[in-house]
This record gives C-alpha cells, sequence and structure tokens, in this order.
C-alpha cells in the first residue's frame, strides 16, 4: 500500500499544478490589460502640477472628483466632431465590408469559374503584405480620384475587404444547403435575387460578428485618417488626442481623459456584444 499511495496522489498533484498554473497566466493576463487602463484613468484625474512632479505611474490623485481634464479634453479636442466623422466613416466602411465580403464569398463558394483557387491565393497574398510598403501606391491612388483630405479616403480603403471578413462568410455560406439555391431556381429567382432573399438574411451572425471586429478595428485605427485626412475639422477619435501634443511635450493628463472617453463607447459596447463574436467564430469553426 505504501508503493501505491505516491503513484495515486501524483494525478492529483499535477492536476492542482495545472489549475494553479491555469488561474496564474489568467492573473497575469488580465494584469497586463487592466494596469494601462488603470493608469490612465488616474492620470486623467490628476493635475498638470501632479503629473510634474515625477509621481509613480500608479500614485493616485489628489482629487477624485477633478474632472476638469475631461472637459478640456472634450471641447479642446473637440471630441463631439470626432465621434461625428467616426460615426460616419463607420457607417459606410462596415456597410461596403458587409456587402462586398458577403458577395465575394457566395460568388467563391457557389459559383465554379477559372482561376477559382488563384482568386483566394491573391487574396491571402495581400494580406500577408504590410500595408505600409504599399502606402505610396496607396496614397497616389487616393490622390488621383480626388479624395486626399476627404472622410471618403479612409471609407475607400476600410471597404476593401480584409480576408477575415471573406473567410468569416465563406464559413457560414459553406453551412446553408445548396438545396435552398436549387429551390429558389426551379421557382425563377436569379442568382442575386437567391443572395438577397436567401442567403444574406441567412448571414446574421457572421454579419454581427464581421461588424464588432470591423468596426473597432476602424474605430481604434489612427494612421489612415492621420494621414489622409489631416485637417483639424475631419479628425477622427483617434487624431483629435494627438492635438495635445506639442513641440515642447504633451498635456498627458488631457490625453488620458480623452482616451477614457474615446474607449468607453467601444467598451460598453463590447462587453454588450462579446457573446456575439465568440458565438460567431464558434458556429463558423464548427459549419
Amino acid at each position: 500500500m505504501t508503493l501505491t499511495a505516491p503513484a495515486q496522489d501524483r494525478p492529483r498533484r499535477r492536476l492542482r499544478v495545472g489549475t494553479a498554473l491555469t488561474y496564474l497566466s489568467l492573473i497575469v493576463a488580465s494584469l497586463v490589460v487592466l494596469v494601462p487602463l488603470l493608469v490612465v484613468f488616474l492620470t486623467s484625474l490628476k493635475s498638470y502640477g501632479e503629473i510634474s512632479d515625477g509621481g509613480g505611474a500608479l500614485s493616485l490623485p489628489d482629487d477624485w472628483l477633478n474632472f476638469s481634464n475631461y472637459a478640456t479634453a472634450f471641447t479642446d479636442g473637440d471630441l463631439l466632431t470626432a465621434f461625428g466623422n467616426t460615426a460616419f466613416i463607420l457607417l459606410f466602411s462596415l456597410t461596403g465590408t458587409v456587402i462586398i465580403g458577403s458577395m465575394t464569398a457566395y460568388a467563391i463558394d457557389r459559383f465554379d469559374f477559372r482561376f477559382k483557387a488563384l482568386v483566394m491565393a491573391l487574396f491571402l497574398i495581400a494580406t500577408l503584405v504590410p500595408g505600409v510598403t504599399t502606402q505610396v501606391a496607396t496614397f497616389q491612388v487616393v490622390n488621383s480620384f480626388g479624395l486626399f483630405d476627404t472622410r471618403w479616403a479612409p471609407i475607400l480603403l476600410y471597404m476593401g475587404t480584409d480576408i477575415v471578413s471573406v473567410y468569416i462568410f465563406l464559413q457560414f455560406i459553406r453551412g446553408i444547403p445548396k438545396s435552398l439555391d436549387e429551390a429558389a431556381r426551379i421557382e425563377g429567382a436569379n442568382s442575386f435575387t437567391i443572395y438577397r432573399e436567401i442567403i444574406f438574411p441567412l448571414l446574421k451572425p457572421a454579419i454581427a460578428t464581421v461588424v464588432i471586429i470591423k468596426g473597432i478595428t476602424t474605430y481604434n485605427d489612427f494612421y489612415i485618417p492621420f494621414l489622409y485626412m489631416p485637417s483639424e475639422e475631419l479628425g477622427t477619435t483617434s487624431t483629435a488626442l494627438f492635438r495635445f501634443k506639442g513641440p515642447f511635450g504633451a498635456h498627458w493628463e488631457n490625453i488620458s481623459a480623452g482616451a477614457v472617453l474615446v474607449i468607453l463607447p467601444t467598451l460598453v459596447i463590447f462587453l454588450f456584444l462579446q457573446r456575439y463574436i465568440y458565438n460567431g467564430f464558434a458556429q463558423g469553426a464548427t459549419k
């Protein structure tokens, strides 16, 4: 009995060690995400003098009700206009992404044509090429269309459907029986009618997933709005905070307050709609 007891305890010890490592990794991952947000929040409540004194990033503010930085960030940063520009860009870019992406996935799955594999390969190759390396050519194309320094420049670039959106729609479309298409064709429906009346309404989970992922990415993007919309009146939520950066330093208390105001909408939306993201990926993987 004394020889078998340790052998019986080994699985339990392994289970306890595995559980401890699991919780430890979750704690570390949570700290990596939450500590920067806590630093930004604490900085937003501090005065310029408190930050200049060189206190620690996690030092507590003297006044927990100091919301003057939020008022400064909202007015001087013109966040109301920035939110309006961002909403305009999101509306058209997400609409275009959903329509183009779902139509592309429908054509790839339901039709046989030459160079079909080549088209998919080109989609994949395009995602592997760093976007920075093609910005000179992209800028020239956008400028030649007369879209530079307009809200349509980022919309046009965001509507370029990425391979992730195509694959998400493709996985859902593959789970839709082709017998529905055949029944509709017997009734005299053409391909576009089938897409509009049958395929598109059944893609609601995929549409929700794409809208959330693409929307958060577009909302947080700084590079494209900063490069293609340099005018202050065309600033977005990401570029508006850059106004508090001067040649002799930055007002981090105002930038942090603006960052909190910008983060809040995405945080609330994600908390309420996160189950659609997980369900969308899970359903797309199982179909």
